[in-house]
């Protein structure tokens, strides 16, 4: 998408609030691009499902990215883990943290479970405007987590007296967190390559940040709010 257009529904068809509006919540229910399709009908829109799919994979990546700023700050007591997800008939790895209360940190896709993958995931979250350099780093007993930590630590990136736990009972917090975007991969089939996963994953993750009240102006459920700030993101008016 060409950041130095102005409208970013310059050519579409339908309206951005149309737009938005499916967007919004194919990321946050359980339901199919059919079902959309469906949903839109009802409304007097005929949408084709495949154009909905072309809208997630569009506009996820671009709510992601304009949601970030306007996040509330977490903790510094990190809760890591990884989920699997089926993309294309094999499994690549979700890499996902929250802090001690619940409040997403960042996640990452990486198709593979490694050392590498973990430092890259680490470095990726260290970067956000709302996260902190941890105090603790809770993990289960992946061995790939203590030598991306002290690798990380040796070359400066993160505070030499974070402390990495292995006690797999204190991350039930992030198991329970990651239900919410498990169940929402499952009507999805929009998973057909890694790409595509990325993009509606960034959607499904940025949505429940979004649900869980890490926005100032978004309360938790307040459905409204939330529409208006995803609206007032891509400058259209709600």
């Amino acid at each position: 998408m060409n950041h130095s257009n102005k409208n970013p529904f310059k050519g579409r068809q339908f309206t951005a609030e149309i737009i938005l509006w499916a967007v919004r919540w194919y990321l946050q229910f359980p339901i199919s691009y059919r079902d959309l399709e469906c949903m839109l009908a009802d409304r007097g829109v005929q949408v084709d499902h495949t154009t909905v799919f072309r809208w997630i994979q569009a506009y996820a990546p671009e709510l992601n990215k304009r949601t970030r700023p306007h996040l509330r700050m977490t903790n510094g007591s990190w809760r890591v883990d990884e989920t699997y997800i089926r993309v294309k008939g094999k499994w690549v790895y979700l890499y996902r943290a929250v802090d001690a209360a619940g409040q997403t940190i960042d996640f990452l896709l990486s198709p593979k479970r490694d050392a590498a993958a973990a430092r890259r995931f680490f470095r990726k979250a260290l970067k956000q405007p709302h996260t902190v350099n941890p105090r603790t780093i809770t993990v289960d007993k992946n061995a790939a987590y203590p030598i991306a930590a002290n690798a990380m630590k040796q070359s400066g990136e993160l505070w030499r007296f974070a402390k990495l736990r292995q006690v797999k009972f204190l991350n039930n917090i992030v198991e329970q967190d990651h239900r919410r975007i498990k169940r929402l991969v499952r009507p999805g089939l929009g998973l057909k390559t890694f790409v595509t996963a990325s993009r509606t994953i960034a959607g499904y993750e940025v949505m429940a940040m979004i649900r869980k009240d890490q926005i100032v102006s978004a309360p938790a459920n307040d459905m409204k709010a939330q529409r208006d700030f995803i609206a007032a993101l891509f400058s259209t008016a709600a």
